[in-house]
């Protein structure tokens, strides 16, 4: 399995969840790794990407409450999210691909390889 993921749940708006992706080694070192989420009703979105170099990037609409970023050493990428909101619900699906970290436009149509998501919810 090329990507894991964990760290999903329940929270309060406001509150905090880190979400975790393990890669498999030559996943994590050929691609940029990434966050979609899926809104109920919505098309799978790029919100956080991150490069092999470790450059990021984060959709303008979470930034500064999001925040992505890796471990090398255990292969894993990480979505930190803090002040969460209830629009924030949604399942959160870790990917890689090129070109991830440096845009933000990528569909997910242009993703083949998927973690197996994971449920995030917001309760206001």
């Amino acid at each position: 399995v090329a990507l894991v993921e964990s760290g999903g749940g329940l929270v309060q708006a406001g509150g905090s969840l880190r979400l975790s992706c393990v890669a498999s080694d030559r996943t994590f070192v050929t691609n940029d790794m990434g966050w979609f989420r899926q809104i109920a009703g919505k098309e799978r979105e790029l919100i956080a990407g991150i490069s092999r170099s470790g450059d990021t990037s984060v959709k303008d609409s979470v930034k500064g409450r999001f925040t992505i970023s890796r471990d090398v050493a255990k292969r894993t990428v990480y979505l930190q999210m803090n002040s969460l909101k209830s629009e924030d619900t949604a399942t959160y699906y870790c990917a890689a691909a090129l070109g991830l970290a440096r845009n933000l436009a990528t569909t997910w149509k242009a993703v083949s390889l998927w973690g197996q998501g994971t449920q995030v919810t917001v309760s206001s």
